[in-house]
């Protein structure tokens, strides 16, 4: 399901996503830095407090040539739920508001400051904001999709799916990336420390919570995944088609835990059409 090792090394590197190919660029931050990105989208507001703890910030990106009523995307980053920093995803941002979306990147509070459900709860408080302000950067608090990778897509494919965070019935879609949905028994160092306090366990895994009321779900997983094992996508496929939900799986040929994010990057978009997978999804569900 999950493999011990590789999933509680997550900071150690996107750079083997791209199978060596990032070559110097051995972090996200360098990447980042790097890298080249869309120029059809920026950065129009940094450092907005969503809430009351330094964690809690985002930034709002938007189309060079403007947005009006356009669909939103709020993104969180993954990273085991124990590091991770919106400013990383920069060139994520751009290539959402290059395909005519706000972006919304949100960092969360993580392990050990927090343990489940606290991580998820700064998700929906992100998506209240959103919901509340996006507007005033065009786009449309009637079209918010959320998405995220790996522990990103965790928190994301929660938010749609459980009714207590309070933000189910405000999401036209929810896009996972690479995430865990399936892991019980926790057994891996990353698991145990942000989930392994919470009773009942089973509350805290998506494939228990599905049902008709979630919003349609994109699932998309590598073939090549040795971290999140890409069953975790299609069990809760599964499972929400069979409660009367939408979901679909797109497995992506070769690609691995880290490449599928790093596609969405102009120099890795090759690799396989997951930008494009995603626009179109946002489009059909905010239509």
């Amino acid at each position: 399901m999950i493999n011990r090792r590789a999933f509680v090394a997550l900071p150690a590197l996107f750079a083997l996503g791209a199978s060596g190919a990032l070559g110097a660029c051995s972090s996200l931050e360098t990447f980042n830095t790097l890298a080249p990105r869309d120029g059809q989208g920026h950065l129009v507001a940094r450092d907005i407090a969503y809430g009351a703890g330094p964690r809690h910030m985002l930034d709002v990106y938007a189309p060079k040539a403007g947005a009006t009523a356009a669909p939103v995307v709020v993104f969180f980053y993954g990273g085991s739920w124990t590091w991770g920093d919106r400013r990383d995803y920069r060139w994520v941002g751009a290539a959402l508001a290059a395909q005519g979306f706000v972006a919304v990147l949100a960092d969360y509070r993580l392990v050990p400051e927090v343990v489940f459900p606290a991580f998820v709860e700064d998700g929906a408080a992100a998506v209240r904001w959103t919901e509340a302000n996006i507007g005033a950067y065009g786009g449309d608090p009637q079209k918010i999709v959320v998405m995220g990778h790996s522990a990103g897509a965790y928190n994301a494919i929660m938010l749609a799916l459980d009714p207590r965070f309070g933000v189910q019935q405000s999401l036209a879609g929810a896009i996972g990336m690479a995430g865990p949905y399936d892991f019980l028994p926790f057994d891996v160092e990353a698991s145990i420390n942000a989930f392994g306090s919470y009773q009942p366990p089973e509350a805290t895994q998506p494939v228990a919570l599905v049902s008709a009321q979630a919003p349609p779900c994109l699932l998309l997983t590598g073939t090549d995944d040795d971290v999140v094992a890409p069953r975790n996508s299609e069990e809760l496929a599964r499972r929400l088609t069979a409660a009367g939900g939408v979901a679909a799986v797109k497995a992506y040929p070769g690609m691995n835990h880290y490449a599928i994010v790093l596609a969405l990057s102009v120099p890795f978009r090759g690799r396989g059409p997951v930008l494009a997978d995603v626009a179109g999804f946002v489009r059909r569900v905010t239509a």
